[in-house]
């Protein structure tokens, strides 16, 4: 067999389109086009990436037929026997030739030879395997986000030891300093951790917009834990610090400080787990991955699906004209304190007041309307 066709073979056992395999390695899918049709023949580094991808040795992929055993596929094809079933045992003790290896192959599929035969298996494990590295980037990515939030929360909880109505360094000039600078580390630690993961992952998501779902049940089933345990971790993380917190306020009568500093490690505990937990089993979901992935290619490429692009723009709207909104009722105070209009607006409060109102308000809109389009979305599909 020629690489092609053990290409399209391994391809086509493994259930992929030329497109999910381009994916998978990083090219074009006109390049495994020409693979396939011999236009083109891909470099050492791709005939690797497919040997990993497929569990095939680098032979078999190119001179071989990984449609049959590694054994079968170097032999040569000519002599058949009605005894080859002994023959090819023979020659895997060492004393048959590759001829008979080739034969005993041949007749396991004649349905008239009874005996000892072996029916050929075909070459490459239909297993998916994480050739894209996957697995290592979701643990990094969830690690990175989840401790970035958690510096970020960190860095207030210092800061309260600082603060001027019980300041563990008592009433000192530098106080307002160490608290500026206990938040100023915790926002750029944790920006730090959070901004390069983002990134990377957004170009993990360029580079590799298909991923196969190589995550087996039992894979499943650990996450589900983990995520279970993080989330039991991390509320008893938090109702240790709020138990911490009413019992200074009880025997102590002391709320700020230490109290407060001590809430807000343990929430920042807390957060973590629930972002690395959370993050981690919502990765186990590759499905999601692709379709989100494919999504954003389909964007870049002026391919946006119809449905969600309308969404973005009647959201985008709604958002718009709230903020505009928003903004006239804080700058203007064009609502009086009785709830109507009143165009004299000099300098109510209760326009001020509610200047915020048309972005929930804006929110919920959004909501009903994607509502809506899914709905219409989903007949139009029928």
């Amino acid at each position: 067999m020629s690489f092609r066709t053990n290409l399209q073979y391994l391809r086509t056992r493994r259930n992929l389109t030329q497109e999910r395999l381009a994916m998978l390695l990083g090219v074009s899918r006109q390049a495994v086009s020409k693979w396939e049709s011999e236009k083109a023949y891909p470099e050492m580094d791709k005939l690797l990436m497919i040997c990993d991808l497929f569990g095939c040795t680098l032979d078999d992929l190119v001179m071989g037929d990984v449609s049959r055993p590694s054994g079968a596929s170097t032999a040569a094809s000519g002599t058949s026997g009605r005894d080859a079933g002994a023959d090819a045992t023979a020659g895997e003790s060492g004393g048959g030739s590759p001829d008979d290896a080739d034969a005993a192959n041949d007749d396991a599929d004649d349905p008239t030879i009874v005996g000892p035969a072996t029916p050929a298996i075909p070459f490459g494990s239909p297993a998916a395997q994480d050739v894209t590295g996957y697995d290592e980037h979701r643990r990094s990515f969830a690690m990175r986000l989840a401790v970035g939030v958690g510096a970020i929360i960190a860095g207030t909880a210092a800061a309260a030891l600082f603060d001027d109505t019980a300041s563990i360094l008592g009433d000192s000039p530098l106080n307002d300093l160490l608290t500026f600078a206990c938040i100023a580390v915790g926002v750029v630690a944790g920006l730090a951790l959070i901004v390069p993961a983002c990134m990377g992952h957004a170009a993990f998501r360029r580079a590799h917009p298909y991923v196969e779902d190589f995550y087996t049940m039992r894979d499943h089933e650990t996450g589900a834990r983990r995520l279970a345990v993080a989330v039991v971790a991390g509320i008893a993380a938090i109702m240790t610090g709020v138990g911490v917190t009413t019992w200074a306020d009880g025997m102590l009568g002391q709320d700020d400080g230490w109290p407060a500093a001590v809430m807000l490690l343990a929430c920042a505990i807390g957060v973590t787990l629930f972002v690395w937990g959370g993050v981690l089993h919502a990765m186990l979901d590759i499905g999601g991955y692709n379709r989100e992935a494919e999504k954003e290619a389909h964007e870049r490429e002026g391919r946006a699906d119809f449905y969600d692009v309308l969404t973005g723009a009647v959201c985008g709207v709604i958002m718009l004209v709230a903020t505009i909104a928003g903004l006239w009722l804080l700058f203007t105070g064009a609502i009086g304190a009785d709830g109507r209009m009143d165009w004299d607006a000099a300098g109510d409060t209760a326009a001020t007041n509610l200047f915020w109102l048309p972005w929930p308000i804006g929110g919920l809109l959004c909501g009903i309307a994607v509502l809506i389009i899914q709905v219409v979305r989903r007949r139009g599909d029928r």
